[in-house]
């Protein structure tokens, strides 16, 4: 299980110490996340708790920084600038998996991977990765790095929950031939599969989708969630836990990311280390939601360049 920041709550340094106590030793972040804030906070925590030489610290590159056409992208120019000022907001000297948010179809995937090469030379990154790739960009990714001797991608962070099982038809294959780490991203679809949205009622005041109307957020989904249930029942857990042990189980999953924003979301969400998965649970979980499908679209395949609003 990894440790992603997002945002900076006040008590995000106790969050951060309590997650290093309870064995979590991969931190994920992003420039982008409150535009620095987030990074700031990590470097701050790890910083006051002395914990950083024992931990695994990520981040990500891409989105806009700034105005302009040089403040966003994988370009050599915004690689090499954004990886010096997050080196700077996490107050350390190398960053142990630098990643490229999204893939940026405007820049040829060699300047890229020439861009972190260097970086991995000169001792400011240790290994490199890849978020929301689609199966086809990730190999493209793999025969350029060897053509050109440099080094490559070792691991990709894609969307994966039980709501969402697209990765399953090419990215998960193609991670267990070529060997990547797979770390998913919002294991629990955005708060969907928490248990705290009910069929016919309003969402919870202060949710994600309180007051919205939404297509991830649909009769399929209230369909599944139930179905849940007796599973949940019999474990004597909270669906968040299920969810979790469900992904982090799964064939070709390294570890999902948890991004708790309080206290009581960490404790819950680290008890799903607690919660076995058998083959009868997952074929449970097939019946819901058959393998490869999706019944709520959190995130548009096949990955094209997205819009930036819901990085903020």
């Amino acid at each position: 299980m990894m440790f992603g920041t997002r945002t900076a709550p006040e008590d995000s340094f106790d969050i951060i110490d309590r997650a290093v106590d309870a064995g979590i030793n991969f931190i994920d972040t992003a420039n982008v996340y409150g535009r620095g804030d987030s990074e700031k906070a990590t470097g701050e925590a790890l910083a006051r708790n002395g914990k950083r030489d024992n931990i695994v610290l990520a981040t990500k590159v891409y989105a806009p920084m700034g105005e302009g056409p040089n403040q966003s992208g994988t370009s050599r120019r915004h690689i090499v600038e954004q990886c010096e000022a997050s080196l700077k907001r996490l107050q350390t000297d190398w960053i142990d998996l630098y990643q490229i948010h999204r893939p940026d179809s405007a820049i040829p995937i060699d300047e890229t991977l020439r861009a972190l090469d260097d970086l991995i030379h000169s001792g400011k990154v240790r290994y490199i990765g890849t978020s929301t790739f689609a199966g086809w960009q990730m190999v493209e990714s793999l025969w350029v790095a060897k053509e050109l001797g440099l080094n490559r991608f070792v691991c990709e962070q894609p969307p994966y929950h039980i709501l969402d099982r697209r990765i399953e038809r090419t990215v998960l294959p193609v991670a267990e031939k070529y060997g990547y780490g797979i770390i998913p991203w919002s294991p629990l679809a955005g708060g969907l599969l928490t248990g705290k949205y009910k069929r016919k009622e309003p969402a919870p005041k202060g949710s994600r989708f309180e007051g919205k109307e939404s297509e991830r957020l649909n009769e399929h989904v209230f369909d599944v969630t139930e179905g849940l249930e007796p599973l949940i029942t019999e474990k004597d857990c909270t669906m968040s836990q299920f969810a979790l042990a469900w992904c982090m189980n799964q064939p070709g999953v390294t570890a999902p990311i948890i991004g708790p924003r309080t206290m009581e979301h960490l404790e819950d969400n680290v008890g799903a280390l607690d919660v076995d998965i058998e083959d009868g649970d997952r074929e449970h979980v097939d019946r819901l939601v058959k393998p490869g499908r999706m019944v709520s679209p959190f995130y548009e395949a096949d990955f094209a360049p997205p819009q930036f609003a819901w990085l903020g």
